[in-house]
């Protein structure tokens, strides 16, 4: 990889990157050369650990926080790349929550307030970005396979990040003229521990057959997609991107 001068290095801003998907990102990203906002919401510890990982490679990492559904703490944050790195050129959308169960069980609080993470905090996210991505720059949201697959449980779940799929494809329309791409990527199974919380042995074996590979996805499987749309993918405009080795 050519070394980049700090005059020329894009900068890019990962929310939920503490997480391991978003930190997988993060970590592949710096390898390409960007240098990275690590941003997370609850967990300062782990985002530390980005951060310190992402320097001992070489690389350029700041911190950043705030509730994604916050326009005043995400104001704040992008305010805090742009005076570290001088721009922005990719926002990766990670940040997400997912509480799975039967929807005729499903209390109407707790989808009040994953709806606010999932459906609002993406539209913080994403309104941000389309402000402050520079030209050439591209907003890469996440959705999930479950919205294709209905796999049950998941009906609150998909429903955000079918929400998610229709702020993606519109925006990149939206941006007509702008040289921004906008995309989704939908992963499915992956082994993070968000997917593996409250999930015995036999459910997690069962989910990794789906695919025709046999196996989970690994969040090094969704980077490598991310960094696709985030590089060289110009020409991968408004899609949702089913990352998740063939489950149908």
């Amino acid at each position: 990889m050519a070394e980049q001068t700090d005059s020329i290095q894009r900068v890019a801003l990962i929310t939920g990157a503490s997480g391991g998907i978003g930190r997988a990102i993060a970590e592949r990203l710096s390898a390409d050369g960007m240098a990275i906002a690590v941003h997370f919401s609850g967990n300062r510890d782990r985002a530390e650990e980005v951060v310190s990982t992402i320097a001992a490679a070489g690389g350029k990492a700041i911190l950043v926080s705030g509730d994604v559904a916050d326009d005043a703490a995400m104001t704040t944050a992008f305010d805090a790349v742009e005076h570290a790195f001088g721009g922005i050129d990719v926002v990766v959308h990670t940040a997400g929550q997912m509480i799975l169960k039967p929807l005729v069980d499903f209390n109407l609080d707790v989808l009040d307030k994953m709806v606010r993470t999932n459906v609002r905090g993406t539209f913080v996210v994403d309104q941000l970005a389309a402000r402050r991505v520079r030209d050439g720059g591209a907003i890469i949201n996440f959705s999930s396979s479950v919205v294709k697959i209905a796999l049950p449980n998941y009906a609150a779940y998909a429903a955000t990040k079918g929400a998610v799929d229709a702020i993606t494809l519109i925006l990149a329309k939206e941006l007509r003229g702008r040289d921004i791409t906008v995309n989704a990527v939908a992963p499915g199974p992956t082994a993070t521990p968000l997917f593996l919380t409250g999930k015995d042995d036999a459910t997690i074996e069962h989910l990794g057959r789906m695919a025709p590979l046999e196996r989970l996805g690994q969040p090094d499987d969704i980077a490598d997609v991310v960094a696709f749309l985030a590089g060289p993918g110009r020409w991968v405009n408004g899609q949702v991107i089913y990352a998740n080795g063939g489950v149908i």
